[in-house]
């Protein structure tokens, strides 16, 4: 049987076919989303070919996904080697049955001489910790649009380092068009006795079945356009992959040993992830030192320094300027670049969301916040004479897209005149901050021709002046001291004195809510006191204590989520918690996690038996907390540590 797996798939929204080509296309250029044992795939080239016979016409290149420059040179690159495989591969399979072997759906048209598009493409494993990655997989994907298949050759180099087909793992993916709404996708495999799995590059026949036909079915149906690029598209991914499990492998003992509070396995990947795309030479400046600091060697340079934007920071000897979790200064990036020296490059991942002048407030309602803030960063770079590129990392984040200024749109002899419309710019968004202005700058992240319509007044005279020195009086940087302002560091009097009375409030509402209980054969009644909104919890608090809260990050709420022993807050109201209705820990609960919770039973007192009139609703061997000092265990220090896979 050369049928693997037939799902069935319902079209109500006119997706098909062409969502079967995009999903299709997913998995030609984005394997590891699918089969996380890759960390991607390397595109060579692909183009059209003619099906005429034997194969002898020049396939002709379209341009492949990346940079104009990248895509020239590996379609280039790329078009005598694909010209010869598909020759080669012509001559491999069999002359009948349209080149394939049954049952795969034969290559065909309406045209004997009709065109069949290619794409060779190259596997790469993901390292495994037990040692180095596996060998890279050549592999060549022909599309059939006409039938609605696309046919995967894997290729093997022989003694005479020629390319064969590896015919044992020849598969193919088929769409096909039943009635109404319903189509059907299959993947079909000629010859599964012979099958050979590695469990990497080569999966098992029933994981395509299974895992990669359902994946492909969903996709075709799904119809939600990325408002972002594709992930490494301006890079070569197989490159990339290399030096990421270089880097990966060198400083994988620095999770072991990391010394800031932060979750070392996501900061330390998350990282080596960021280098991995830039891997520049030079020096990191950031405005509090940081412990990891004393981890690197002498040949690390790092600083510990407050950059303000003006004429003091520039930086004219220097390549690129990298703008990483760089938060307020996260658009003044394409700006000094510019000023600093016509050469000067630029790359920015933005995270928080700044303006020149403070937080970044929204100007459009139909984009997500994210999108707009990044078409904000760009437009800056536009204004500063940069042709804006974009680009997504592959990094455990949601943002994860960069920004890189790496080309001017502008002679150098024009500096002068662009060192103006930055000043203008940047002045025209102080003055629409301050005067909540509506007005719209003439760009969008497509068309920049026109980017400079909204600079149509003259800089003041005093801020010119101001702007040979200090570009933007008032500008705050970071602050070299970070405040922890979560409420973890306010007195425990006042915390506590916070928590007895918001207790009582809900305790004396009316109308009280009495939770019937047995306890020993007894029937007992628990009081859990009525619940109240946040505000009306606020408007029964002294002005002092509303005014200290205000200063904390969430002020009232996050206080009272801290003390999770004694309140509940859902959806704006606050209970008492009554810890019968917890549900009990689960025996199918990780072990960490099981440790950790035993770690701290009774390390703590119980607030309920001391402070409530009706004790704790718990009995004591079923309370998690200590009912009274002489249950009391010795607190122990709690080292996080995840699971490494």
């Amino acid at each position: 049987m050369g049928l693997v797996r037939t799902v069935g798939v319902r079209d109500g929204g006119a997706a098909l076919p062409r969502g079967f080509w995009a999903a299709v296309r997913v998995w030609l250029e984005k394997p590891q989303v699918a089969n996380r044992r890759l960390c991607g795939a390397a595109i060579e080239a692909e183009g059209t070919v003619a099906l005429g016979e034997g194969g002898e016409e020049s396939p002709r290149f379209a341009a492949v996904r990346g940079s104009e420059e990248q895509g020239k040179r590996v379609a280039s690159a790329g078009a005598a080697e694909l010209g010869l495989l598909w020759r080669e591969v012509c001559t491999q399979l069999s002359p009948r049955h349209g080149h394939l072997p049954p049952p795969l759906t034969p290559w065909a048209g309406p045209d004997p001489r009709a065109e069949l598009r290619a794409m060779l493409r190259t596997l790469l494993p993901r390292a495994s910790p037990a040692g180095p990655p596996a060998p890279p997989v050549k592999e060549l994907a022909v599309q059939d649009v006409y039938n609605g298949t696309v046919t995967f050759l894997p290729l093997e180099k022989n003694s005479e380092g020629k390319y064969e087909i590896k015919k044992c793992n020849i598969y193919q993916i088929q769409l096909v068009y039943i009635k109404g709404e319903e189509w059907s996708v299959s993947v079909v495999a000629p010859f599964p006795e012979d099958w050979f799995s590695d469990g990497i590059a080569y999966p098992k026949l029933a994981w395509l079945g299974n895992e990669l036909l359902s994946k492909v079915a969903k996709w075709s149906v799904e119809q939600k356009p990325s408002e972002f690029k594709s992930t490494l598209s301006l890079i070569s991914v197989a490159k990339y992959s290399k030096v990421y499990q270089d880097l990966k492998g060198k400083y994988k003992e620095m999770v072991k040993v990391w010394p800031e509070v932060t979750d070392p396995e996501k900061f330390v990947y998350e990282d080596v992830a960021i280098a991995t795309y830039l891997l520049h030479s030079g020096r990191g400046i950031d405005v509090r030192r940081r412990k990891i600091w004393d981890m690197y060697g002498p040949g690390t340079h790092l600083e510990e320094s407050t950059i303000m934007p003006g004429d003091a920071h520039l930086f004219p000897d220097t390549d690129w300027l990298i703008g990483n979790h760089s938060d307020e200064l996260t658009p003044w990036i394409p700006v000094i670049a510019a000023r600093s020296s016509y050469s000067c490059c630029y790359f920015v991942l933005p995270c928080c969301f700044f303006d020149f002048y403070g937080k970044y407030r929204r100007r459009q309602s139909k984009k997500t916040q994210y999108r707009e803030y990044l078409d904000f960063v760009a437009q800056v770079g536009f204004v500063c004479g940069f042709n804006v590129e974009e680009d997504c990392l592959r990094i455990p984040s949601t943002k994860r897209v960069s920004l890189i200024g790496k080309n001017r749109t502008y002679p150098p002899t024009e500096h002068a005149l662009i060192n103006k419309q930055i000043a203008q710019y940047i002045s025209n968004r102080q003055t629409c901050a301050v005067v909540l202005c509506d007005r719209k700058v003439a760009c969008n992240h497509k068309d920049h021709s026109d980017v400079c319509k909204e600079v149509d007044s003259e800089l003041p005279e005093n801020e010119t002046e101001t702007a040979g020195t200090i570009w933007m009086p008032g500008f705050q940087p970071r602050e070299k001291v970070e405040q922890i302002r979560n409420c973890a560091s306010l007195p425990r009097d006042f915390v506590d004195d916070v928590v007895l009375s918001v207790a009582n409030l809900l305790l004396n509402a009316a109308p009280q809510k009495s939770c019937y209980d047995m306890h020993d054969g007894n029937a007992n009644t628990w009081n859990q006191g009525e619940s109240l909104s946040l505000k009306e919890v606020a408007e029964h608090l002294n002005k002092e204590i509303l005014k200290r809260l205000k200063s904390e990050y969430g002020g009232l709420q996050t206080l009272l989520k801290n003390n999770h022993q004694v309140f509940e807050v859902l959806n704006g109201r606050v209970h008492i918690r009554d810890w019968r209705k917890e549900k009990p820990s689960r025996k199918t609960k990780p072990e960490v996690k099981r440790r950790l919770s035993s770690e701290a039973f009774k390390t703590r007192l119980c607030w309920f038996f001391i402070h409530h009139p009706d004790g704790c609703s718990l009995p004591s061997e079923s309370c998690p907390y200590a009912h009274g000092t002489e249950e009391l265990r010795q607190s122990q220090k709690i080292k996080k540590k995840k699971h490494i896979q």
